[in-house]
């Protein structure tokens, strides 16, 4: 019989005298040339640069207006109520107005906008009860501990929805108005829904099942967060539809903005009559706000922004200029590269070609 291999001492851990542990498999390596990596640089340059032009046209064919309502206006009055908190629950109205002097095309979104303010603050972001707002009926009146102290109110009573994302949530409220070419001022109507994502609408927020009863008796027992005006299964009192946690105001605002200066969807334009059927036709326009979310204890500002968006979305200039830049850097690269091969490498003395 043959010897037994010996598996023991310092062999046991020696891989097979395989190609592929042994790495003795084939392998291809190329070999760098002027002739064919220069080319590649600038067709790459090349690729970047159409990419940005292309890109950079399509951001600039959208149209967008901004405008900061802080303290414009009538609104300086509700901005300097607003900064003492024992008139919090006094109810304040501005009026802002503007002019369009190019029509909107298309598709028109409203948003409204924040600035300086941090949503994506760790405990910030953490402080929510997920299985509460998908609609467990054990989380409805037991929130999650993450929601501290956004838990429950002063009395003891379970706030629905917990946490400090719930509690924050934007509570400014706009009327849009056009004043035709007569004089009349009309409302611009907004659709007020579809302004979520399906995941969000259908997945992640849904109401507790309601039987036999309605949605406050399913709710009652639960006090609203501490900053909000209403409760949550009354949201919105003009579509019973759109209340408790499938509220679309709501489901926007949960969704956590990445930077301190963002904007929230808030309406899109309803192009079923005239003189909307084509968009936004140019013209005077005002904006009557139920001015609400005091601003001055992070220091921010507050917008309203109405734009168009293309294929690429809205006025976003961050990709169309990097790829600008990348391609201006490795044009400059590739012509560096170029002279230094014409001056020393041609003749093969100093770089092999």
């Amino acid at each position: 019989m043959g010897k037994a291999k010996d598996r023991t001492g310092p062999l046991a851990r020696r891989p097979d005298n395989s190609a592929f542990k042994q790495q003795r498999l084939p392998a291809w390596s190329p070999m760098l040339t002027a002739n064919t990596v220069l080319p590649f640089f600038y067709l790459l340059a090349l690729m970047c640069l159409l990419l940005g032009v292309w890109l950079l046209l399509t951001v600039q064919s959208t149209q967008e207006l901004k405008l900061d309502y802080t303290d414009l206006g009538s609104c300086s009055e509700c901005y300097e109520l607003r900064k003492n908190v024992s008139y919090a629950e006094q109810g304040c109205r501005c009026k802002v107005e503007f002019y369009i002097d190019q029509t909107f095309k298309g598709d028109v979104f409203f948003y409204y906008g924040l600035r300086n303010f941090h949503q994506n603050l760790r405990r910030y972001m953490d402080s929510r009860d997920d299985a509460q707002t998908v609609g467990r009926e054990s989380q409805l009146k037991n929130p999650s501990t993450y929601c501290e102290p956004f838990i429950k109110d002063k009395d003891g009573v379970p706030i629905a929805p917990c946490g400090a994302v719930a509690n924050s949530m934007f509570n400014d409220s706009f009327s849009f108005n056009y004043q035709t070419s007569s004089g009349h001022i009309m409302p611009v109507p907004l659709l007020r829904k579809g302004l979520t994502w399906y995941t969000d609408k259908n997945i992640k927020f849904r109401n507790p099942k309601t039987g036999n009863q309605t949605l406050a008796q399913v709710f009652e027992g639960t006090r609203q967060p501490l900053y909000w005006q209403k409760p949550v299964y009354d949201l919105d009192p003009s579509d019973p539809t759109n209340n408790g946690f499938i509220n679309e105001d709501l489901i926007v605002w949960m969704r956590e903005a990445a930077f301190p200066n963002f904007k929230k969807l808030y309406g899109i334009l309803n192009r079923a009559g005239d003189p909307f059927t084509h968009g936004l036709p140019k013209g005077n326009y005002s904006i009557q706000i139920s001015y609400n979310f005091p601003v001055q204890p992070f220091q921010g500002r507050k917008l309203v922004v109405l734009t168009t968006l293309t294929w690429f979305g809205g006025q976003n200039l961050f990709l169309p200029i990097a790829y600008l830049v990348t391609s201006s850097l490795i044009l400059l690269m590739a012509v560096v590269l170029t002279v230094a091969w014409w001056k020393f490498g041609k003749d093969g003395k100093n770089m092999k070609e």
